[in-house]
């Protein structure tokens, strides 16, 4: 816990392994930040981060969301300041995968449209 020297907690956002979080501060030192995680504003991403959109890397990560009240370490410089309402975890948690859902399909659209469209002008082209 803080002691009184550090003051009182604080709301914050960070971003902790791909993900966005409101969580309230329980803990610093003079590099990092132990934050109790209250909400989820971004879901984290799936797969291999340095093989973006590839669906067959050697590992595809599944990346959970941290859980309510879930304590984790982060630089200092990560932490910032959050003033806004904070929804419930459940809430918070559903919208943002839902979101996180959204991109994906909209992604998988736009790839097959895209696959379409190459492959109309692949019978232009005679190739």
């Amino acid at each position: 816990m803080m002691d009184n020297k550090q003051g009182p907690a604080e709301m914050v956002k960070i971003t902790y392994k791909t993900g966005d979080y409101v969580g309230e501060t329980i803990d610093r030192d003079e590099r990092r930040v132990l934050v109790k995680v209250l909400a989820v504003l971004q879901h984290p991403t799936q797969g291999d981060l340095h093989s973006s959109y590839d669906p067959e890397p050697p590992i595809f990560h599944e990346r959970r969301a941290l859980a309510y009240t879930e304590k984790v370490w982060v630089p200092v410089q990560t932490a910032q300041p959050y003033a806004g309402a904070i929804p419930s975890y459940t809430d918070s948690l559903k919208t943002a995968l839902g979101i996180e859902m959204e991109r994906i399909d909209r992604m998988k659209r736009w790839a097959e449209r895209c696959l379409e469209n190459l492959h109309g002008l692949q019978k232009d082209y005679g190739v």
